[in-house]
């Protein structure tokens, strides 16, 4: 069975690369919560310092994302602190 294909809301072609940028429609985001709080999530080598840290997206718009994430952060901390929360509303903020 094939995913559903997705509302294109809007959409730009440049067009002297011919690549796309499509907006779609989405149900929510999904995010992953330790404790019922947001967090972020950082991995590194304890070796070295190169190529330094790396920040791991924690919210999907997908919800199987999301919840991969979330157990394999149970799995590996040996845990249940980890969640997924469905965000479909929130305040709006602008950059200052």
């Amino acid at each position: 069975m094939s995913r559903p294909k997705p509302t294109v809301v809007l959409e730009h072609v440049n067009k002297k690369t011919y690549k796309s940028e499509q907006v779609l429609d989405a149900e929510a985001i999904w995010a992953v919560f330790f404790k019922d709080k947001p967090f972020n999530l950082k991995s590194s080598n304890v070796l070295t310092n190169y190529p330094g840290p790396k920040y791991k997206k924690v919210s999907f718009s997908n919800p199987g994302h999301a919840h991969n994430l979330a157990k394999k952060l149970n799995d590996i901390f040996n845990c249940e602190d980890f969640s997924v929360v469905k965000l479909t509303a929130g305040e709006t903020v602008k950059e200052v």
